[in-house]
C-alpha cells in the first residue's frame, strides 16, 4: 500500500511538471493543461485516487498545500507598486472574480450537464489565474506597461485568494444543508480569519522590531501555519 501511495505521489508530480513544461513550450496558461490532466487522471480514467493514495492524511496535505500557496504569494507582494492601480486591481479580484465564478458555474451546469455542486466547485477553480497564467499571456500579447502591471498584480493577488475561495466552496459543498452545518461552517471561517489576521499582525510586529534574526524569520512564519 505504501508503494502505491509513493507511486501515486510521484505520478502527480510528474504530471504537474509535464503540464508546466508543455505550457511553457506552447506559451499557454498552465492551468489549462493542469485541469485536463487532473480530470483525465482522476474522474475519467481513475488512474489516481487522491483519497486512497494519501489516506487519512489527504485533507491535512491539502490544507498544507493551500498554506504554501498563501505563504509564497504573500512574500511576492510589494504594495508600493500597486498604489497607482489599486482600485482597478481590487475590483478585478473581488467583483470580477465573483462574476467569473457565477458565469462559469452556470455555463458548466447548463452546457456540460454538471450538477450544481460540481459546477460551483469547477467555477471556483477557474477563477484563479495566477502568475503562471498571466505571465505567458503578457509575453505573447505585450500590452502597455500600466495594463501589464494591473494584470500582473491581479495574478499575484488572485492566486492565494482564489485558493482560499476554492477551499471555502468545497467545505460548503461537503457540509449538508442543515442550519447547524451552515452555522459551524460560518464559525470555522470567522475563527480561521481571526487567527490568520492575529498571526499576521504578530509576525509583522516581531519582524518590524527585529526580535528575531533574519534567518529565523521564515521559520516563525511557517510556525503559524
Amino acid at each position: 500500500m505504501e508503494e502505491w501511495a509513493a507511486l501515486g505521489i510521484a505520478l502527480v508530480g510528474l504530471l504537474g511538471l509535464a503540464c508546466q513544461w508543455l505550457a511553457w513550450r506552447l506559451k499557454l496558461p498552465a492551468i489549462l493543461f493542469l485541469l485536463i490532466a487532473g480530470i483525465m487522471a482522476g474522474p475519467v480514467t481513475g488512474l489516481i485516487e487522491p483519497q486512497e493514495v494519501l489516506g487519512e492524511h489527504f485533507f491535512a496535505l491539502v490544507s498544507l498545500a493551500v498554506a504554501v500557496i498563501l505563504f509564497e504569494g504573500s512574500l511576492t507582494l510589494n504594495f508600493t507598486e500597486i498604489k497607482s492601480v489599486n482600485k482597478t486591481v481590487w475590483s478585478i479580484v473581488s467583483i470580477g472574480a465573483l462574476i467569473s465564478w457565477v458565469v462559469t458555474s452556470v455555463a458548466t451546469h447548463h452546457l456540460l450537464g454538471f450538477d450544481w455542486s460540481m459546477a460551483l466547485l469547477f467555477g471556483s477553480l477557474t477563477v484563479v489565474t495566477g502568475p503562471t497564467v498571466i505571465v505567458p499571456l503578457l509575453r505573447t500579447v505585450r500590452p502597455t506597461s500600466k495594463l501589464a502591471n494591473i494584470l500582473r498584480w491581479e495574478g499575484i493577488l488572485i492566486d492565494p485568494l482564489g485558493a482560499l475561495f476554492v477551499v471555502m466552496v468545497y467545505e460548503f459543498i461537503i457540509s449538508d444543508s442543515s442550519l447547524q452545518s451552515l452555522h459551524v461552517f460560518a464559525l470555522i471561517l470567522i475563527i480561521g480569519f481571526g487567527i490568520g489576521i492575529a498571526s499576521g499582525m504578530a509576525t509583522a510586529h516581531v519582524i518590524r522590531h527585529r526580535w528575531l534574526p533574519e534567518y529565523l524569520q521564515p521559520l516563525q512564519c511557517w510556525y503559524w501555519f
